[in-house]
């Protein structure tokens, strides 16, 4: 079977919580003998083409790879951050049912030593 277009689907980050996929295009041979500007500082032979094709693919491959790892890279801050945001309202929802519990305690001692004092009269 033959192939007409190479492609690689790349994952870009737009910004921190935002990702975009985009597909780039492997270069074939064709397109490179096409292009006017490889033949702008030195003649171009065969070996020329396919060793720019594999450099071109290699380029693609490590630009992929290094797309992917920053977008995990802030997947991952993200998900720290919503953590670290959901503990600390945990903590003050905790802190108050706290406070509240002990506040009650406190009161029903005092109910309970003004009752005892006032029994006493």
């Amino acid at each position: 079977k033959q192939w007409y277009q190479r492609r690689v689907a790349i994952t870009a980050g737009i910004n921190v919580v935002s990702y975009k996929p985009i597909i780039k295009p492997i270069p074939s041979a064709a397109n490179i003998e096409s292009n006017d500007a490889v033949y702008a500082y030195d003649e171009v032979d065969s070996e020329v083409v396919r060793c720019y094709q594999e450099f071109s693919l290699a380029n693609i491959i490590h630009h992929a790879l290094k797309e992917q790892e920053s977008s995990e890279q802030s997947a991952r801050m993200n998900a720290m951050e919503n953590a670290t945001r959901n503990a600390g309202e945990m903590i003050d929802k905790l802190q108050l049912q706290y406070n509240r519990t002990r506040q009650a305690v406190i009161t029903r001692e005092l109910i309970e030593i003004i009752s005892g004092a006032n029994a006493l009269e």
